[in-house]
């Protein structure tokens, strides 16, 4: 596998910019059973929708899409983003899918999530992230604890996958929290 650019470098993964190459990757990790589960996906699509996602995402100035890679050899594993930005009020969601149950619950998924949230107070200026999680998923919302999300509420029974509904939890996190924590 060919090395490719970090935008972000962490101590085990990096996080580099989507490039029309990995639309494959991309398409085969959409399917997977745990992934598509996890993110709750329902839609399908083909590689040539995937490919276009991918060079429209690089020209959307409101969302920062990523892979996570990594570092020791390039291995893509996931992939994160920061979106649906408002700059007015400078709030974003974020997103992120390890794919691979054997990458799973190593901590990889915690070093991308610090590294776009100091990318997205530090470099984009936000004051506010925020994300959802199902609540079939208390892996994750534990490690978007540990990090520093603060549970906000539930939105019940809100989404419909695999013939039951499902609660979704909302969390956020504010800039000022993130620097109490990580900058101090």
């Amino acid at each position: 596998m060919s090395r490719q650019a970090a935008l972000l470098t962490g101590d085990r993964v990096i996080l580099r910019p989507v490039n029309a190459d990995d639309a494959e990757w991309m398409y085969e990790s959409f399917y997977s059973e745990e992934t598509r589960r996890l993110t709750g996906t329902q839609k399908h699509y083909t590689k040539e929708q995937i490919a276009r996602y991918i060079e429209a995402k690089a020209g959307d100035d409101t969302s920062v899409l990523l892979l996570i890679a990594l570092r020791a050899n390039g291995e893509v594993i996931g992939d994160i983003a920061i979106q649906d930005m408002d700059r007015n009020n400078r709030t974003a969601n974020l997103r992120i899918a390890i794919n691979e149950p054997e990458h799973q619950g190593k901590g990889y998924g915690q070093e991308a999530l610090l590294l776009m949230l100091d990318y997205g107070f530090g470099i984009l200026n936000l004051h506010r992230v925020e994300l959802e999680v199902f609540a079939y998923n208390p892996r994750a919302a534990h490690v978007y604890e540990k990090v520093g999300f603060v549970r906000e509420g539930v939105r019940r029974q809100a989404l419909y996958y695999n013939h039951e509904y499902h609660d979704v939890i909302l969390m956020s996190m504010l800039a000022e929290e993130y620097r109490l924590r990580y900058l101090r």
